[in-house]
């Protein structure tokens, strides 16, 4: 199976409602998001002109549209969080999210912007989400 990988980089806010720590307080990471699609046939013979499973360019402005620009310079904080801070919700920048913007969410919240974008003869199959520089979460098909 041929990968194609394409790396991305915003800047967003968030907190942890309930969380016991400093992530409960609003905080900013620069993320480095590695988007993966492949082909849904399996490719044995190259691949017919122009010879792209897909192009890099395509690739990069379906996360622009549906990811980046979304989250980048956005704070994000879950209902409950809101609930209790009520006046952040004045904020110009917020998305108030059902669930908690932990780097899990925050990867299958991109994984469900992505999938239904995606043409049929392709699939998502790896998204890998770095909060900082050495901790990361994935998602895997």
């Amino acid at each position: 199976m041929i990968r194609i990988t394409k790396i991305f980089h915003f800047e967003t806010a968030h907190a942890v409602h309930g969380y016991i720590g400093k992530c409960s307080h609003i905080h900013g990471h620069s993320y480095e998001l590695h988007v993966c699609v492949a082909a849904r046939e399996q490719q044995d013979e190259y691949i017919a002109a122009p010879g792209f499973v897909v192009d890099f360019k395509q690739l990069k402005q379906w996360v622009q549209t549906h990811v980046v620009e979304l989250l980048d310079h956005s704070l994000v904080l879950s209902r409950d969080y809101i609930a209790a801070h009520p006046h952040l919700q004045t904020h110009t920048n917020l998305c108030v999210w059902e669930m908690e913007p932990t780097a899990e969410n925050i990867l299958l919240f991109i994984r469900r912007q992505l999938q239904p974008v995606l043409p049929p003869e392709l699939q998502l199959v790896h998204l890998k989400l770095y909060e900082t520089r050495d901790s990361f979460a994935e998602w895997v098909v």
